[in-house]
């Protein structure tokens, strides 16, 4: 029989019926390893819980129970998990069209999404690429600067995430991931140091920005430097926020040299840090920007966006498209991403985002006050990490925040690890999350943090 939802279902605090994982998703883990590759879901008795159903922040799992999530689904459910407003949209556009020829006969609404996208970029005149996922805007983006540039070196950042494909993957610094493709990965990228003001000190920005003017000038294998690629704040490195200034200097350090500068807004746009794109609280403006995640509104959605300009590297078609692929400017997903950027323009989101996220660190804060091991809560808007090391070295505390998280889950909240070696406690809830939820999640969060941290050794050690 289908379960009905209580009207309040999305506002909840979390309902735990069975310990979780319980038996029907213990099932669904025996299931799954028959039938997916088994690199893909980590299974263990512990974890995961498979998701039966959500609404706003809540998540229920198979098992029944309810969970508030501040994972925002991987960042993607920014208005909430199915936002009634949204799946309307997508009722509406499938009972019409469900799929279009996107660079032949496009979809209408590839149109209209276009043209929404254009009215929110910093720029007056903007073009954009659309894919499905956000490794496909960054390889757009990556194609865009070597055309535009003619200069195939890139410049990337040490703990830099920006996809799997193998164009993402080669500016992505994370060694597990890189290490096995390695002979494939194009070999003319460089990292430099990211500037985090925790470990580096008043220096951050400085050192950052020397290293990257070196490599500006000495290049890549050499190869002259097209394009610098940078999350405005780094995400699975671990809600890095680097000083104010620095991505001022940065843009003014690139161009200065002739190259692009690509904002990978994957996960920091949208509203999520407080504002719609993460460079404008910055007050700088990249060349490019890469979209993602909760643009869709809970479907694949992806984009490319420069000025008409850079933009143009790009030749016209003439029957044959140099960059396409089958789903690009799929209407279910324009559709869904039209209604979402409705709510992002007209609704309260992007505010909501900004005056709680200040709350949610000043509550965690406060919260955490007492626990050496904290070694930061930072963030901007819902964005927030919560840095977990020893106190006496600053070294990680490593697997600290993934062993919170699976508490957590047994409380009913979903969070996510992030940083090097886990030792980050990632927080990126729907921007509809209430404060009595983020308030209630900030008590009980502190008190599994503390009984975690004592017996976790840094990663030093």
């Amino acid at each position: 029989m289908e379960r009905k939802d209580p009207a309040e279902f999305g506002s909840l605090l979390p309902t735990i019926l069975v310990p979780p994982p319980g038996p029907r998703s213990l099932e669904m883990s025996r299931r799954l390893a028959r039938v997916e590759s088994r690199n893909v879901t980590h299974l263990t008795p512990a974890f995961p819980v498979f998701w039966d159903s959500a609404c706003g922040t809540n998540v229920r799992d198979v098992d029944g129970n309810v969970f508030l999530d501040l994972t925002g689904a991987f960042g993607v459910s920014v208005a909430g998990h199915r936002n009634p407003l949204i799946t309307q949209e997508i009722r509406d556009q499938a009972e019409r069209l469900v799929h279009g020829m996107g660079d032949v006969h496009p979809p209408a609404k590839k149109v209209e999404l276009l043209e929404a996208l254009a009215r929110i970029v910093p720029w007056a005149d903007s073009r954009a690429i659309l894919g499905s996922s956000g490794s496909e805007a960054v390889e757009a983006a990556l194609k865009t600067a070597l055309l535009a540039t003619r200069r195939p070196g890139i410049v990337a950042f040490e703990g830099a995430y920006h996809g799997l494909t193998l164009g993402s993957l080669a500016v992505t610094e994370r060694e597990d991931f890189r290490e096995p493709f390695r002979e494939r990965l194009y070999p003319g990228v460089r990292f430099v140091p990211f500037p985090e003001p925790l470990r580096m000190g008043s220096g951050a920005s400085s050192r950052s920005l020397d290293a990257v003017a070196e490599v500006m000038e000495e290049g890549a294998g050499g190869e002259g430097i097209g394009a610098v690629i940078v999350e405005p704040i780094q995400g699975r490195a671990g809600v890095r926020v680097p000083p104010k200034g620095y991505l001022r200097d940065l843009a003014s350090l690139v161009r200065g040299a002739g190259a692009l500068l690509i904002f990978d807004e994957i996960f920091t746009g949208l509203g999520r840090t407080g504002s719609m794109f993460a460079c404008l609280q910055e007050d700088v403006v990249p060349d490019l920007i890469c979209l993602g995640k909760g643009l869709g509104g809970g479907l694949p959605l992806s984009a490319c966006v420069g000025p008409r300009e850079v933009m143009e590297a790009w030749p016209p078609s003439v029957g044959e498209a140099i960059h396409t692929s089958t789903f690009l400017g799929h209407p279910l997903a324009c559709a869904a991403g039209l209604s979402l950027l409705a709510e992002m323009e007209s609704g309260d989101l992007v505010t909501r985002s900004r005056e709680l996220g200040l709350e949610l660190v000043r509550w965690l804060r406060d919260e955490l006050a007492g626990v050496p091991e904290v070694a930061e809560v930072r963030g901007r808007g819902l964005f927030v990490g919560v840095e977990l090391a020893d106190p006496g070295t600053m070294e990680p505390l490593a697997g600290a925040a993934s062993v919170v998280a699976g508490r957590a889950l047994g409380r009913g909240i979903l969070v996510l690890p992030a940083g090097r070696v886990g030792h980050v406690l990632e927080l990126s809830p729907p921007l509809v999350i209430t404060r009595e939820q983020l308030q209630w999640a900030t008590v009980e969060l502190g008190g599994i943090i503390r009984e975690t941290v004592r017996g976790v050794p840094s990663s030093g050690h």
